[in-house]
């Protein structure tokens, strides 16, 4: 079965090499090692998200992602049979956390590439993706506040809908009234290609290269800064990722707000994480909102 997928896309690439399958990893004869997913028919979506955000992600900025060699087509139009399938680079990825001069060469990266791609069609993304295991609609949106109330309310909607979260529910839709439109319709910015789930287990460095990689993306097109809201959370990027990045990409003005900002973009990451795995993440969820409740009038 899984001969059957990938041998016709490995033969076009590599058309003289035999391939040995200890799946994930696919090894050619010639020395080339391949990585390839198979997933099960309810994971379509998934892997299709995926897929299209790493080739957004090759497209912006090549070598930066994974190039992703086939896939499952978007449309839908394959065999509603047919096991979703992506088929990429094979990267042997070690950690970023102490490494300076990847960080600084991430930061860059991300500043000048990825996030000075821009969508034509506004803010959002032409599939849904997946945050963890979380299904982010998507679709297009003319502005960034618009975008955001949709993705902050459909996360509000899923916790609305399991029953519990009563507080975190009420107070986020006054982030939604008052706190995204105070913050973010002054914003004069443009929709650029985001990784959106940039936390430290999906980023490092390519082994044989030296040079940062980034993989596992949920990707938009939204504000940069956004980008850098779970790093900020969950740590492991070094400080002078942070540093290079804005010695490229400045601050948005106005600059006094962008804390604000910031916990505006990882209030998405609580809430979705409280969403996945419950009650523990609604309190730094609860905080989050209370301070820009008090911050904005």
């Amino acid at each position: 079965m899984m001969d059957e997928i990938f041998t016709p896309h490995l033969q076009a690439i590599e058309p003289h090499a035999q391939f040995t399958f200890k799946l994930p990893i696919i090894e050619s004869s010639l020395g080339k090692k391949y990585y390839a997913k198979v997933g099960s028919l309810n994971e379509r979506e998934q892997f299709v998200g995926e897929a299209e955000s790493l080739k957004a992600i090759h497209n912006a900025a090549p070598g930066l992602a994974p190039q992703v060699f086939a896939a499952v087509h978007p449309d839908g139009a394959a065999s509603a049979s047919e096991r979703p399938y992506f088929l990429s680079e094979y990267r042997n990825i070690t950690s970023l956390a102490s490494n300076s001069k990847a960080g600084e060469e991430l930061g860059k990266r991300l500043a000048a590439e990825l996030h000075a791609y821009q969508s034509t069609n506004g803010f959002g993304f032409h599939v849904p993706t997946f945050c963890g295991a979380t299904r982010q609609e998507n679709g297009w949106y003319q502005t960034w506040e618009e975008c955001y109330i949709a993705m902050i309310g459909s996360l509000l909607t899923m916790l609305r809908d399991k029953g519990r979260f009563s507080e975190v529910c009420t107070k986020g839709e006054e982030v939604k009234s008052k706190v995204i439109p105070y913050l973010l319709r002054p914003l004069k910015i443009s929709p650029v290609l985001l990784h959106g789930d940039l936390w430290s287990g999906n980023a490092g460095i390519d082994s044989s290269t030296g040079q940062p990689v980034i993989f596992d993306p949920s990707s938009y097109y939204g504000h940069n800064e956004a980008d850098l809201a779970i790093a900020r959370i969950f740590g492991g990027f070094p400080r002078s990722f942070f540093e290079k990045y804005h010695e490229y990409l400045p601050k948005t003005e106005p600059v006094d707000q962008y804390e604000l900002r910031a916990d505006l973009y990882e209030l998405y990451h609580y809430l979705n994480h409280t969403v996945l795995f419950g009650s523990s993440y609604a309190g730094s969820a609860l905080r989050k909102m209370d301070a820009l409740l008090r911050a904005c009038p």
